[in-house]
């Protein structure tokens, strides 16, 4: 059994389980690297990134670099003589950071590695209305995600899983995998198998806000796994009039004979929205129009006409 010296890399929300489940299984994490407080909210208060919440709370050191290519960081780094590097939901490192520790660098990835490959997994898994999706450990190479499989967890995608719960899913499912390798990694026991190359591979690039506008020329069914892949961030969204609202919750409408084009709504201005899809109508459940919160299309109503 190797003496481990782990220094961990995360940011967001997704990462904490995973450094929370090390600690508390007595894993020693020497260090944590995050990204840098940023000003968040209409405050501009400087917040610590989650993980850096999480582990000044654990009483763990914590290193914040802009540069991770900098001799002060890379000497620092050296100092903690760590042999083993966890990394979740972190930038992409370079070479010189993933190569130092002697037993490597694993990554924690929110799909079942080769497929979903990128910055958005689990978004695109639900917008493609996979059924099922999972987490990969991995160690990192040069080419993004595509280094050797060491474990994989399935997950199953409910109907009603939107990004968020998924995301909840993944966080504690990965968390597990990331204690199950790291305690296989220690003992010298644990596959290193290559992924692939013979699949058609699905991507996961990263979302942007144009690519977000829901395409009302697309199937019922697709147009509600889009809406469910982008809840509750970045958000679909749609127009109305000239008018921009975010969709965060849709359903199948029931079929009339309306010979309305995609994209053209119904609604009684009271209780429901329905918009023309190529083989159907969707029935808006949720709206948030600009500068707003979100709310049911009754609540809209109540107020608010389109």
């Amino acid at each position: 059994m190797t003496d481990l010296r782990v220094i961990f890399m995360g940011t967001p929300n997704f990462a904490v389980p995973s450094l929370e489940i090390l600690v508390d299984n007595r894993i020693n994490v020497v260090a944590v690297i995050t990204a840098a407080d940023k000003p968040q909210g209409r405050g501009k208060k400087v917040i610590p990134s989650p993980v850096k919440a999480c582990a000044v709370g654990r009483g763990l050191p914590v290193l914040q670099p802009t540069n991770l290519k900098s001799a002060e960081f890379l000497q620092e780094l050296k100092s903690y003589k760590a042999n083993l590097q966890v990394v979740v939901a972190f930038r992409m490192l370079p070479e010189v950071v993933w190569a130092m520790p002697e037993l490597g660098t694993i990554n924690l990835h929110a799909s079942l590695l080769p497929q979903y490959r990128g910055a958005a997994p689990i978004n695109w898994a639900i917008i493609n209305g996979e059924k099922e999706t999972g987490a990969t450990t991995f160690f990192i190479r040069h080419e993004i995600d595509t280094g050797s499989i060491i474990f994989q967890e399935k997950v199953k995608i409910k109907e009603d899983d939107t990004a968020g719960t998924l995301h909840d899913k993944l966080s504690h499912t990965g968390a597990q995998l990331v204690l199950k390798t790291v305690t296989a990694i220690a003992a010298g026991d644990y596959p290193a198998l290559s992924q692939p190359q013979d699949v058609e591979l699905k991507k996961a690039p990263k979302i942007f806000k144009q690519t977000c506008a829901i395409d009302w020329n697309n199937r019922s069914t697709d147009v509600v796994n889009f809406v469910r892949g982008l809840n509750p961030y970045p958000s679909a969204w749609t127009t109305f009039n000239g008018r921009t609202f975010k969709i965060h919750r849709v359903s199948v409408a029931d079929p009339n004979g309306s010979t309305a084009r995609p994209g053209e709504y119904e609604t009684d201005s009271k209780s429901f929205l329905h918009v023309r899809t190529s083989d159907g109508w969707i029935n808006i459940l949720e709206i948030q129009p600009e500068g707003k919160k979100s709310m049911t299309t009754a609540e809209y109503f109540r107020g608010n006409s389109l």
